[in-house]
This record gives C-alpha cells, structure tokens and sequence, in this order.
C-alpha cells in the first residue's frame, strides 16, 4: 500500500489557466501548475510547473521543475529542473538547479547555478609544486 505523504500532492497538476482564459494577479499553492492562457503577476508553488504551447506569461515563476513550451517574460527560479522546449521562449534571468534547452528554444537572459554546483578553481597557472625530501631542494625549487 502507497503511504500518502510518500506521493506528493506538489506532482499532480491541480491548477489550471486554459487557452482562453486571461489571469491577472499572484497565484501561491502546493500543487502542480498548468498555463495554457495568458497570465501576468507571479506564480509561487512547491509544486511543477509547465507553461503549455499556446501560454503568454508575463510573470516571476517559483517552482520545483518548470516545463516552457510557451512564451515568458520574468525571472524563474526552479529548485530542481528548467525546461525550454523548442517551442519555448524565455526573457528574463534564471536560477536553477538543472538547465536544458532543446534546440530551437529561446533564453535571453541571465543564467546562476547555485554556489554548491561552483567547480573547484585550480590556482596559478603554474604546475603543482613536487614535494621533495631534501631541505635544500625546497630552496630551488621555491625560488626557480
């Protein structure tokens, strides 16, 4: 038996703005996220949200994973997944955890992975000094 708190309810699309439907305003829930008409304002969820092919959005997107197949104007933020179908089009700054873009997608804006994704930098140009054995050695070696 599938304990209820084991599926969560943020994976089921439980909010939807269809194709001929015009939202104007803040939109904050826990579940999913479906836009297949025109929205302005923000959209703030735990859940995903996928922005459907015929979508115009002009907003600030807070998500888990997000899903473009449509047009949008604002920052995003997804803790997991950024998706830009080729069909999608992004204007606006982006903070994800994981990016892809299908050829034929649009982003113009900026891009930030969070701290933790930062490569380690290697110092210098220089290659890494050898540890020698001998007290004298180290003295070249430092001032060659």
């Amino acid at each position: 038996m599938v304990d209820v708190i084991d599926s969560p309810a943020s994976d089921r699309i439980e909010n939807v703005i269809g194709p001929t439907a015009t939202f104007i305003g803040e939109l904050k829930c826990d579940g999913g996220v479906r836009i297949d008409g025109v929205f302005q304002g923000s959209v703030e969820t735990m859940g995903n949200v996928i922005i459907g092919e015929t979508a115009k959005v002009a907003a600030d997107i807070v998500a888990r994973n997000i899903s473009i197949s449509g047009a949008v104007k604002g920052n995003i933020n997804a803790m997991g997944r950024l998706e830009i179908l080729s069909t999608g089009l992004v204007w606006g700054d982006i903070e994800v955890a994981s990016f892809l873009i299908d050829e034929g997608g649009v982003f113009s804006g900026r891009s930030e992975m969070p701290a933790e994704f930062e490569p380690l930098l290697i110092a210098g140009e220089k290659e890494p000094q050898k540890l020698t054995a001998g007290g004298d050695d180290d003295e070249e070696v430092a001032t060659s």
